[in-house]
């Protein structure tokens, strides 16, 4: 009797032979396969990157931000009342920020600017986003014009642009000094866009928050964390509406999985007659079929896994950036972290081959309980 192992061995040298001999049908197959799998991955690594780099970025967010409310919109609040919300047990910092939207009609984008109390910043000065660089084509030195509220041209010098690394959020971003926001969007002394507010105790946050809107009803406290979901929610919600547009795709895949296993030629039928006639049991041929369909499931997987890790960490995932990124002029120049967990990995296998098993489970079935006269008649 054939010890286990060899039997498993000589079924898996059988199975990889016959898939050499119809090398064309089950090439065609592994493409389709591996194209299913690498949009899926890309689509999965893609959106966790940005999850986690948004986590990331956020560490050195303010622990929670107080906007005024005005009919249902954000509208300036008196700076004074960071002094009231300073003195709430439990903050620590309270610092009013000045920033805004400007939409600039040459280059069709929104940038944003803000106020820095960098004493770096020379006067009539600013700095720009790499972003705000490349759209403007502008370098240090160069000059750059913007318009004021009442449509009068401003210009500033460009003392700096900054640095690659901070990208993913300053890609559209110009800082300035405090009067120059002012007297751009004709802001009024003692006014803020918002608050910044830091506490000791993160677990404190839902409390303090309380608190101010208790003592400013017209206020709306945004944690970090809330800001943190919001990101993920988008980034997932982004990501699920692409996996629908493909899911004619992966639809079009299981049919097509389906049709090559119940389409079993005349010659494979032959071929499963005289294993069984000479000797091999059903489990056997049970045995050869599942082998066949290993090896092309995860030679699929893996190639498609390669090609969706290059695609998404090397290639910053350019064949669907904009649809998860966004529409945007501005679009953010970055290559993410490559990184990879376990969760992932285990997510797409149970998407790409648990389908394509389940697809070919029955047809497999079926044709190892072929009788041995009739698949040789035939």
């Amino acid at each position: 009797m054939r010890p286990p192992v060899q039997r498993y061995r000589n079924i898996l040298d059988f199975a990889l032979s016959s898939l050499l001999r119809r090398k064309g049908r089950n090439l065609a197959l592994i493409c389709v396969y591996t194209l299913v799998v690498f949009v899926l991955a890309s689509l999965v690594f893609f959106v966790q990157a940005l999850k986690r780099e948004a986590r990331e970025l956020l560490v050195h967010a303010p622990d929670m931000v107080v906007q005024r409310m005005v009919a249902g919109r954000h509208d300036p609040m008196p700076a004074a009342q960071a002094e009231a919300i300073r003195a709430i047990r439990g903050v620590e910092e309270v610092q009013p920020r000045l920033w805004g939207y400007y939409y600039d009609p040459v280059y069709g984008g929104n940038l944003t600017l803000m106020a820095t109390s960098d004493t770096a910043l020379a006067a009539d000065s600013v700095w720009i986003g790499q972003g705000v660089a490349r759209t403007m084509r502008v370098q240090e030195g160069d000059m750059i014009s913007l318009r004021g509220y009442a449509g009068l041209p401003t210009l500033f010098t460009v003392q700096k642009v900054l640095p690659e690394a901070s990208e993913l959020v300053s890609s559209d971003l110009i800082l300035m000094s405090p009067r120059d926001v002012r007297s751009l969007f004709n802001l009024p002394e003692g006014l803020a866009t918002d608050l910044a507010v830091t506490a000791g105790n993160p677990r404190e946050l839902p409390t303090i928050a309380a608190k101010i809107v208790e003592r400013f009803p017209d206020t709306r406290p945004i944690l970090k964390s809330e800001i943190l979901r919001t990101y993920e929610a988008i980034f997932d919600w982004r990501g699920g509406l692409m996996v629908v547009v493909f899911a004619s795709a992966v639809l079009s895949f299981i049919i097509f999985a389906w049709d090559k296993a119940t389409g079993l030629s005349a010659e494979e039928r032959k071929e499963i007659g005289i294993l069984k006639s000479i000797g091999w049991e059903s489990a056997d041929v049970l045995l050869l079929k599942f082998w066949e369909g290993a090896v092309v499931s995860l030679t699929a997987f893996l190639g498609g896994v390669l090609l969706a890790y290059a695609h998404v960490f090397f290639f910053s995932a350019t064949l669907f950036e904009h649809a998860l990124k966004g529409w945007s002029v501005l679009f953010p120049r970055y290559r993410l972290v490559p990184a990879l967990d376990g969760y992932q990995l285990t997510v797409l296998f149970f998407l790409t081959v648990l389908p394509y098993t389940a697809a070919t489970l029955v047809p497999i079935w079926r044709a190892a309980t072929v009788d041995p006269d009739a698949a040789m008649r035939s």
